[in-house]
């Protein structure tokens, strides 16, 4: 997925009201903005949710704003975001793409309040089809120096289809529906990488202290990380969990060609009201020959 830069470090969050007293923490992913998490809020606030998307530490600029922050500071984004919406709101659940689905469970393990949470992409490893060969030839070499200064600066390009099926999207034929996100990166460098897989390390070990029900959302096909980091983080976790393979779309589900899906399974998972139906289209008056 395609970034814009921007000229200064800006806040890119924003929060939309809704009527249930129930509301969604979207969280992006690493590299990612706000921005990509606009077309699930607009559907989950159509159904009732107060949603609230806030820009994680580090993120929104450049590479070294990101390789300044770690994990942690992520997670304390999340916490804070999730304090604000606990205020005014009876339940609070939290959605997020990748990383940012990582994080979510991450508080859940430490806040009860948490009312559930749905991960999108779980990423413990880039070990899918368009990324297997080269994150398995790459990493035994890197990861001893990765909190080397100079190693952790090293970035590579997101490759393509940047985790979109969807053509349009992909080509960047329809830039306007989200295929340029601002404030997203295009380069992932190393030390984001490795604060990657700490913070799953972190899952592992505190996954069984989420009791929240959570909704696994993955793509068959996803071309950066195998299906089988779904059920890892399944296994990991202490709470009610379900599963919901997609088979229509890759690594960015959230915007891919199966988003509609995506925000309704999520929407009915945390309890909203059923949709309302589509109206039915008026039928072109019949012509009888006399």
């Amino acid at each position: 997925m395609k970034g814009a830069r921007l000229d200064a470090p800006r806040d890119l969050s924003f929060r939309l009201k809704g009527p249930l007293g129930k509301a969604v923490l979207l969280v992006h992913g690493m590299t990612g903005a706000p921005g990509e998490m606009k077309v699930l809020a607009k559907r989950l606030h159509r159904r009732g949710f107060s949603v609230a998307a806030p820009m994680l530490a580090g993120h929104g600029f450049d590479e070294a704003s990101l390789l300044r922050t770690g994990w942690r500071d992520w997670l304390g984004t999340v916490r804070a975001e999730f304090q604000r919406l606990r205020a005014d709101h009876d339940e609070v659940y939290i959605a997020g793409i990748c990383v940012g689905g990582a994080l979510g469970v991450a508080l859940a393990a430490e806040e009860p309040a948490v009312a559930g949470t749905a991960v999108y992409s779980m990423t413990y490893r880039y070990d899918g089809w368009n990324m297997k060969r080269w994150y398995s030839a790459v990493t035994p070499f890197v990861q001893p120096f990765a909190r080397l200064p100079l190693v952790r600066q090293i970035s590579f390009a997101e490759p393509y289809p940047y985790g979109l099926k969807d053509e349009r999207l992909r080509d960047g034929t329809a830039a306007a529906q989200g295929a340029v996100i601002v404030g997203a990166l295009d380069r992932l460098p190393f030390g984001a990488m490795w604060e990657m897989h700490d913070l799953c390390e972190h899952v592992d070990r505190v996954g069984r202290d989420v009791r929240a029900p959570t909704l696994i959302i993955h793509a068959c096909e996803d071309d950066m990380s195998d299906p089988r980091n779904a059920y890892r983080l399944q296994r990991a976790l202490g709470g009610p969990t379900s599963v919901h393979l997609l088979d229509d779309c890759y690594h960015m589900v959230h915007v891919d060609k199966q988003r509609d899906l995506v925000a309704d399974l999520t929407a009915d998972y945390f309890g909203a009201p059923p949709a309302a139906p589509a109206r039915p289209v008026e039928p072109a008056a019949a012509v009888v020959d006399a």
